[in-house]
């Protein structure tokens, strides 16, 4: 990076190229005002702005310093930018206090791609969009052309749009190699459809704006990563078999799990989300949101748990932020006086669906400690919980909320799920634990790096449907990996079943297959168990659930140095394929496969009654996991039968042996 400053002008450049330009001729910042209107019902929002005024800034002055400048835009603004080797930080003063909405334009061009923005499930590439950027349900349905999201909508005010994320970050990585980071969890929305410019939008004056650069996409990862922190390593138990996502008490889970078992699927732990007891809803079976084990249920828990545990398998549960107002564990907060209020001074409930919450105020220092340990500690870690899906940390609401350390909730929406993630780190960092017992969110923002033990891409549908299937689980993956975040996985076989939409025996399977070849394989009921298949329907794709575990159990020595390398440098386990070869232009837009680690192409199978697939390859000799044949860089078409997508190592690679043990055991050999 390089400043050129002149009296009237400013112009940073990266390798020759201008990155930022601010003149007296051509606006790049403009200040304003707007008024917003928020709706939420049942964590989807509905968020409209009218802009009362947008004013362009012109340059006026500039002074030089040690390390930088200073910036004048007339009276109505000042930026101070420093720049140290290839990092650029800019802060801005407005003179008006009511300034409100603030907008950025970095220059752009028109070849350029654009990555991040936290977890997007719809677009890798963001370039020729806009993103919003606010936490929330991603929407059932995110397709305003379905008849899925348009029911949704009239039904349930549920239906979302591409941009609809649990995880947004003010965050993006360009192909230029340089990432750019906004300090604010106000709303945002970048926007990236211009060719010559991108131009940011916040509703507030963001605290500092990063621009960090470096010469490869793994030493840029490396310094994002370090400055936002990075994600622990994953406990070694994970790696041994699959996550068995089951529910309906101890009876039921013992019975199908001797059951899978028997049929040698490796079992690495039972989850059963409804160890706290269950409610049924109209949406299809719901949890008792009171933390704590429901004896009826699951009798004897930790004596069960300390059974399973003799057997090397582990247990774990659910939790989220908010409690049932007709549990205990809310009397109990009652008492301590840890919810957020409304202006009137009475407890806020938040209606999540049939039953209504109060939201634990995780800015109460109190509040905060008495959640990690009353409830997390108490209930969950002390009777031998290994692991929970640590859920909800989007549903903050924004109106008449009061909160104890003052801020706008419209401020604290975006940081709730962070706030939430570090309650359930420091709950087993402060018991031991951290490395052996873990959680997973879907919830997310800045600061998720260092707080989120791992990522779920949150509630697909059971489908293979283009903006709400199988297919935006690896986007996900990849656009949360290049926002910082590099552990990621999803419910095999989706989740969300509603409007006569149901798993099916392939989807399940196509889900699994991919799931092999991320960091952890967990399985889903779904929201409506009855009506959708489940892998222990069917004997045969047990069999075929076995093979594939032992595929993914096979793999956990590669993965789990995959997993090291995200702890200790940032790399994603799941990689975007120009990791491969950055000069190949064919593989920035690629969304539908990735490198898992360094050496292991992974192509999912993502469409319905698919036989054959094209698979990208880049630079270098490419080994046929399933066959053992060679292929040169270009595209490669291959059959993908069920139980065998297209996955390719490298021909050099140091794991070359164990790929080979891989194939010769679960292939099917190359006829010469």
């Amino acid at each position: 990076m390089k400043l050129h400053l002149t009296a009237d002008s400013l112009t940073l450049t990266l390798g020759g190229a201008p990155l930022l330009r601010f003149d007296a001729e051509t606006p790049a910042v403009f200040l304003g005002s707007g008024e917003e209107t928020v709706e939420m019902y049942r964590g989807n929002y509905q968020i409209e702005d009218y802009v009362t005024a947008r004013i362009p800034l012109r340059m006026t002055a500039a002074t030089p310093t040690d390390d930088g400048c200073t910036v004048q835009f007339g009276a109505a603004l000042r930026m101070e930018l420093r720049l140290q080797a290839d990092c650029c930080t800019l802060r801005f003063a407005a003179a008006d206090p009511n300034v409100n909405r603030f907008w950025l334009r970095v220059c752009a061009d028109a070849a350029e791609h654009c990555y991040g923005c936290g977890e997007q499930m719809s677009y890798f590439d963001l370039r020729g969009r806009h993103f919003p950027l606010w936490t929330s349900e991603p929407g059932v349905g995110r397709d305003k052309t379905t008849y899925v999201t348009w029911r949704s909508d009239v039904e349930n005010k549920a239906g979302g749009d591409y941009y609809n994320t649990n995880y947004p970050q003010p965050t993006f990585v360009s192909s230029r190699r340089y990432y750019l980071h906004a300090d604010t969890t106000a709303y945002a929305d970048f926007d990236f459809r211009h060719p010559a410019f991108h131009e940011l939008q916040f509703w507030e004056i963001p605290r500092e704006i990063r621009i960090e650069a470096a010469e490869s996409f793994p030493a840029l990862l490396e310094k994002e990563s370090a400055f936002f922190g990075r994600q622990p390593m994953l406990p070694d138990w994970v790696g041994n078999g699959l996550i068995l996502g089951l529910q309906g008490g101890r009876e039921r889970t013992s019975a199908l799990l001797e059951r899978t078992l028997a049929h040698g699927i490796p079992v690495a732990a039972v989850w059963c989300q409804d160890w706290c007891g269950k409610r049924v809803t109209s949406f299809g079976k719901r949890l008792q949101w009171d933390w704590q084990y429901q004896p009826e249920m699951y009798p004897e828990l930790p004596a069960f748990i300390a059974s399973l545990h003799a057997h090397d398998i582990r247990f774990m549960g659910y939790l989220n932020p908010y409690l049932v107002r007709d549990g205990a564990l809310f009397r109990e907060g009652l008492a301590q006086d840890v919810f957020a209020k409304k202006q009137d001074g009475s407890v806020y409930l938040v209606d999540f669906g049939e039953f209504d919450c109060g939201v634990v105020d995780l800015t109460k220092p109190a509040a905060f400690e008495w959640f990690k340990n009353a409830v997390i500690k108490a209930h969950s870690l002390a009777i031998g919980i290994d692991g929970w899906m640590a859920d909800f940390g989007e549903y903050l609401p924004t109106d008449d909320l009061v909160l104890d350390n003052g801020v706008s909730p419209m401020r604290e929406h975006n940081r709730w799920p962070v706030r939430w993630a570090r309650c359930n780190y420091e709950a087993l960092a402060e018991s031991g634990k951290l490395g052996d017992c873990f959680y997973f969110m879907r919830a997310g923002g800045t600061g998720s790096q260092r707080w989120c033990t791992m990522l779920w891409a949150g509630d697909q549908s059971v489908d293979f449907s283009r903006h709400d299937g199988l297919g935006t689980t690896i986007c996900a993956a990849l656009s949360a990996g290049m926002s910082g975040c590099g552990l990621s996985h999803s419910d095999i076989g989706g989740y969300t079943s509603l409007f006569g939409n149901v798993r099916t025996k392939e989807l399940f399977l196509r889900w699994a297959e991919m799931a092999a070849f991320t960091p952890m394989m967990r399985t889903h009921e779904g929201n409506r168990p009855e009506e959708n298949f489940q892998y222990y329907d069917d004997d045969d794709c047990m069999t075929q659930l076995a093979r594939l575990v032992d595929v993914f159990a096979m793999l956990a020595p590669y993965t789990r140095a995959a997993v090291r390398e995200n702890a200790a440098h940032g790399l994603p386990v799941q990689r975007p394929m120009f990791f491969c070869d950055e000069a190949d232009d064919r593989l920035y837009t690629l969304q539908d496969q990735y490198l898992l680690g360094g050496d292991l192409i992974v192509a999912p199978v993502v469409q319905a009654a698919q036989t054959q697939r094209s698979v990208t390859l880049p630079l270098g000799t490419w080994i046929h996991l399933w066959t053992g044949r060679s292929y040169a860089k270009g595209e490669a078409e291959v059959a993908c039968p069920l139980g065998q997508p297209p996955v390719f190592y490298r021909a050099d690679s140091s794991w070359r042996a164990l790929f080979e043990q891989i194939g010769k055991k679960h292939g099917t050999p190359c006829m010469k």
